[in-house]
């Protein structure tokens, strides 16, 4: 059998190496024209045919393409080169968790996604689970820890299904501190020091997870020319053995499912398997009041209890977040102390959602490359007193699948009373459309300039790329 995969962009190249590494036979097709010369050169070692879609012609028998779940193209489309192959199709993910069989079975394996809130659950996560040395791949990078240090594996890397096997294949080759291998070991048989792995991914997850987290649908935004959705690509989350996912994503987008453990967690709805008794939001430490009650977890058991714990968690869409990380705990069975202590030492991610003063000004920051008008008016709601604040709002287009609806945006803008600020491309790009009075900067430092020259306080809203501006 032929393996064709398609996409060399985003991880197509470790999959076809992987293959190619079993004994398979693998094909590749560039799909954005972006290979490199090293992974030309990788490609060419592990002797991967690259190949145009219009070369299919030349191929008989049978003929398994490997594709991307947002891919442009249609299973008819790629036919159309050659309708006589006998065609099966595999996307990413799935070809994934085949590649990663029997991957360390005895740990506690966790995939997280969802349209919001990715990395900052991730690393709760991580802060609970510190103790387990757990292995990380998130879009901060690849990383390992132990005994509560910090190694970095891999800092640029993008949450793609092909860099879960990246990430375990990188924690593999390194030999001290963090993990050694003995020679000649079988795969099954290496020797690790992290006892846990978080995998953070961007439309739905592999499969592999014990746990598998979906923290919500904020936005069903389309994928692959219109022909996918967010919430299809995310079903795939029902392919780990124990599903947690927002109670009200999964009575909108999956009421169909059957899944033998599926917990649900909710701010408001009470029929959810974990929701909110109470909740005090606070800027500095939310005080939350949990209660759980038939929770379906990894060891077939089921759990009932209460939880009282304060953590950052400064808005709804945060307390969310927190939600789905206690539930997926208690689906492993993770002690509730060691759940409370853990988001206790949780304080925000820099570059994502951080408060921190300067001088006499108080910053929160909301940074997130998928920000759209729903996530900038939840972070708005979370400032009780916004004639204390700036508002900041602006950063980059052509981050990720998600756009901003900008006659959407600007009619919420306008009907804010506050001191607003605009700065970067999107700042630009919806300050025609607002009538409102606003000030631009094209550099957003001038906006912390400013607040801390007038002693004023900053809610600084950005839709980047963390690495942009998390060095500041």
């Amino acid at each position: 059998m032929n393996n064709l995969v398609i996409d060399l962009t985003h991880g197509g190249v470790k999959i076809a190496v992987s293959l190619a590494k079993k004994g398979k036979n693998v094909l590749a097709y560039d799909l954005y024209n972006t290979l490199n010369t090293i992974d030309s050169k990788m490609l060419e070692v592990y002797d991967v045919e690259l190949i145009q879609l219009e070369d299919l012609t030349y191929f008989k028998g049978d003929m398994n393409v490997i594709y991307p779940i947002h891919m442009p193209l249609s299973f008819d489309e790629i036919k159309s080169y050659n309708p006589d192959l006998n065609y099966t199709f595999e996307s990413h993910h799935e070809i994934i968790k085949e590649l990663l069989k029997n991957w360390a079975e005895d740990i506690s394996k966790i995939e997280v996604t969802g349209v919001k809130g990715k990395t900052t659950s991730v690393f709760m996560l991580k802060e609970i689970l510190i103790d387990k040395n757990p292995l990380i791949l998130s879009s901060l990078g690849a990383l390992l820890y132990e005994d509560g240090n910090e190694f970095t594996l891999r800092k640029n890397i993008s949450i793609t299904p092909a860099n879960i096997k990246e990430t375990i294949d990188l924690a593999n080759k390194i030999s001290n501190p963090v993990c050694f291998i003995h020679e000649g070991a079988e795969e099954s048989k290496k020797s690790r020091k992290y006892n846990c792995a978080i995998f953070e991914s961007s439309l739905g997850v592999s499969g592999i997870g014990d746990v598998g987290l979906l923290l919500n649908i904020a936005e069903d935004y389309p994928i692959a020319q219109g022909r996918s959705s967010a919430s299809e690509a995310k079903k795939q989350v029902f392919r780990c053995k124990c599903v947690c996912i927002q109670k009200e994503a999964l009575d909108k987008y999956y009421s169909d499912i059957e899944h033998e453990k599926i917990n649900s967690f909710s701010l408001e709805d009470a029929s959810s398997n974990l929701f909110v008794k109470s909740v005090e939001y606070n800027l500095n430490q939310t005080s939350l009041e949990i209660e759980y009650r038939d929770v379906k977890t990894v060891n077939d058991n089921i759990l009932s209890g209460e939880i009282k714990l304060n953590c950052f968690a400064p808005g709804p869409h945060h307390v969310s977040n927190v939600l789905g990380v206690v539930l997926t705990c208690l689906s492993l069975e993770i002690n509730s102390d060691k759940i409370v202590s853990g988001l206790g030492n949780y304080k925000g991610i820099p570059g994502r959602t951080n408060k921190r003063t300067i001088e006499n000004s108080i910053i929160i920051e909301e940074i997130n490359p998928g920000l759209n008008t729903q996530a900038i008016k939840e972070s708005v709601n979370m400032i009780s007193n916004l004639d204390e604040y700036y508002v900041s709002i602006g950063g980059d287009y052509g981050i990720t699948c998600e756009e901003i609806d900008e006659e959407k945006l600007a009619n919420y803008l306008n009907s804010l009373d506050c001191d607003l600020i605009l700065t970067g491309e999107v700042g630009l790009s919806i300050s025609s459309k607002l009538t409102k009075k606003y000030e631009y900067y094209e550099n957003y430092e001038d906006v912390y300039d400013l607040a801390i020259k007038n002693n004023k306080n900053l809610l600084f809203i950005y839709r980047s790329d963390y690495r942009k501006i998390s060095q500041r």
